[in-house]
């Protein structure tokens, strides 16, 4: 990552953009986390996609334009310390939204590749229902078949898992393990695989995702 020393927290003191309704109004928050080599800004494109009345829209920032520096597939320890410090600044922007009033059943999270994985990654350790989790071209982080001590109870979480089965960055066998740990920590979980589809977002992605923001602005 830029050759950069590794400290204990490289994304500390990233920034947090937003587009959309004011927090203190909003019906609905959503959380986007971008990509490797993405930005925060990038993210918010997102929004432009997604039904925006009443949704306050944030989205983090990577150091270097990157959660963590090894694939999502890699030895949970050659991401460190950079995928503790970036699981840390999901942790704080949650917080904060909470903090600001909002239920944890009317806050999504989600984003695309990096973002995707780490979304799920976050999900599954802090547990808890939230409103939503949705994870375009991604997976769960850890090598295929590794163990998962880690892993809490999603309570109901509504999880969409979407991917192309010809993604080159994500292997169709890690979306499906994936499906399978989310399934078993009770994701009421939605799993879409679009045939012939590379490592890109669909507008049928974006409705879903979009549909997910309407149930829980509905939410009380």
């Amino acid at each position: 990552m830029s050759g950069a020393p590794a400290t204990h927290d490289p994304h500390a003191g990233q920034p947090v953009f937003h587009t959309g309704a004011p927090l203190a109004s909003a019906r609905v928050v959503v959380i986007l986390l971008h990509g490797r080599g993405g930005d925060a800004e990038r993210a918010l494109d997102m929004a432009r996609m997604l039904p925006d009345a009443g949704v306050c829209f944030l989205a983090p920032a990577a150091a270097d334009h990157s959660w963590y520096p090894q694939r999502f597939i890699a030895p949970l320890e050659t991401n460190q310390p950079w995928l503790a410090s970036a699981l840390g600044v999901v942790t704080r922007v949650i917080d904060g939204v909470v903090a600001a009033g909002v239920s944890r059943e009317r806050v999504l999270l989600g984003g695309f590749s990096q973002g995707a994985c780490l979304s799920l990654e976050w999900a599954l350790r802090t547990g808890g229902r939230l409103g939503g989790v949705f994870a375009l071209s991604g997976g769960v982080i850890g090598p295929p078949g590794g163990a998962r001590p880690h892993d809490r109870d999603l309570a109901g979480t509504p999880v969409l898992l979407a991917c192309g089965d010809a993604d080159g960055h994500i292997p169709l066998a890690s979306v499906k393990e994936s499906a399978t740990v989310l399934r078993a920590r009770g994701a009421t979980l939605t799993e879409k695989i679009y045939p012939g589809l590379g490592h890109v977002i669909v507008s049928d992605e974006f409705a879903r995702v979009g549909r997910m923001i309407e149930v829980a602005a509905a939410a009380r």
